[in-house]
């Protein structure tokens, strides 16, 4: 068997055990390079590749060689790259660099689709915290309208939301099929309806919506409150629907989270699939970091990348920047900055929840999640909309910042302290036992920490 039909055997039998997203996604794009006495060496197409297959896949792949041929005892993996273009760009010191490097597509939004072309589903790192939501919308990309109809993807700020989204309508774009895409953020979709009310064209903007074959609205949850964007974006929905055109969603919360929807919303928005983001690993952190390295031709000590993907853990939003930071440094020094200066760089992206989480924070982030001002908060009135948000307030002031239940009393207008006392366990009970709630103090507490 030469190495072509090894290697095809190998991935035969992997594909057995895996979701066909991560096949599509580690080993697409792979081969043996070469085969010479106990090793075998296969070539990936990047470096995040190459940290998956060594770190998830060594030994399956090692054992089903060997199994096949009894005199293979190790794989080694190199990285064939496939023609990655580097730009450079001009710093503040005049000459030209290829840090931070703007690749000229992120600039090239297609007018029609509003898609940027740099998000794709071959740059997008999948870890145990986003696997169900790129299994779901690598599934929807291959039949759209037919798999997951709303698909319904939420989770905090940049954890890769917009890349998923518009990875799906990239890859549909490029399928042999034509069919209309919009990409769109809700703040538009407002807009646009406010527009088209003033200008009395309403029925052309909708009109023209029933005519696109996959409609992706990003952030829907500020659709909270808006009752005549709500009800046409309803209408949108159904006609889009009832044609069996697929609908794909983002939020930072979940629909039955979201203050303000409409129940005939909220309802159409769960009966798809539902798939939350969260916070990246460090493993899957260290393999963003190694990718974007790659994909600039780049490189950094190991110690250094450890160091970043172990503390900075907000989001991936952070760690990208993280690494600019580091980057720029080093064109400007015209060195590789040692581990005690990238702990001074990096000083303010450093997750510190007592650092991060302070009374303002979490008073915001509760208010703004139930859609709430935050004056709201403490007024004296036993309404359940704004009881139960103060309460889960209170929770979080103890729990977070360990306050004392007298100055947590304090703070709510001298409010005896056993009330406090009450809030916070009847809280940290339903914490244990309410799936919902524990859900919506996560997403809270995502808010809080990364402000």
């Amino acid at each position: 068997m030469d190495n072509k039909e090894l290697w095809q055997t190998v991935l035969t039998q992997i594909q057995l055990g895996i979701s066909k997203a991560n096949f599509a996604t580690w080993l697409q794009n792979t081969e043996i390079a070469s085969k010479e006495d106990e090793v075998v060496v296969v070539s990936v197409p990047n470096a995040f590749s190459k940290e998956w297959l060594s770190n998830k896949y060594n030994k399956l792949i090692l054992k089903i060689l060997h199994d096949l041929d009894d005199k293979i005892k190790e794989v080694e993996y190199i990285i064939k790259p496939q023609g990655a273009k580097v730009f450079p760009v001009k710093i503040s010191n005049g000459e030209k660099s290829n840090i931070e490097q703007l690749d000229f597509e992120e600039f090239k939004i297609d007018k029609e689709t509003n898609l940027n072309p740099r998000y794709t589903f071959d740059n997008f790192v999948i870890g145990s915290f986003n696997e169900l939501a790129h299994a779901a919308a690598w599934a929807v990309s291959e039949n759209p309208g037919l798999t997951y109809n709303p698909l319904f993807i939420y989770g905090g700020v940049g954890l890769g939301k917009t890349h998923l989204l518009q990875a799906v309508g990239n890859k549909i774009t490029g399928g042999s099929k034509k069919k209309k895409i919009k990409y769109i953020s809700s703040e538009k979709f407002i807009t646009g309806i406010v527009n088209a009310i003033r200008n009395h064209n309403i029925d052309v903007f909708k009109n023209n919506l029933s005519q696109i074959d996959v409609l992706i609205v990003d952030d829907v949850q500020f659709l909270a409150g808006k009752n005549k964007t709500q009800e046409e974006f309803f209408h949108a929905f159904n006609t889009l629907y009832e044609k069996n055109k697929q609908i794909i969603l983002s939020s930072d919360r979940p629909p039955n989270a979201i203050p303000e929807l409409e129940e005939r919303l909220r309802s159409r928005f769960e009966g798809g699939m539902i798939a939350d983001i969260s916070f990246p690993d460090y493993e899957t952190r260290l393999v963003i970091l190694k990718n974007k390295l790659q994909e600039k031709h780049l490189g950094l000590p190991e110690d250094v990348l450890d160091y970043v993907a172990a503390n900075v853990k907000k989001n991936i939003r952070e760690l990208e920047g993280a690494l600019n930071r580091l980057l720029i440094y080093s064109k400007i020094n015209n060195s590789i900055p040692s581990l005690d200066t990238v702990k001074k760089l990096l000083k303010s992206y450093i997750f510190s929840p007592f650092d991060v989480a302070n009374y303002k924070k979490i008073i915001e982030a509760v208010a703004k999640f139930y859609n709430l001002e935050e004056k709201d908060l403490f007024e004296t009135t036993r309404k359940k909309e704004i009881v139960r948000p103060r309460q889960i307030a209170m929770f979080l002031l103890r729990k977070e910042l360990k306050y004392s239940f007298p100055a947590i009393a304090r703070k709510f207008g001298g409010k005896d302290h056993t009330t406090v006392i009450y809030a916070y366990r009847k809280i940290n009970q339903e914490f244990e036992e309410n799936n919902k709630l524990t859900e919506e103090i996560g997403l809270i507490k995502q808010k809080i920490y990364s402000g």
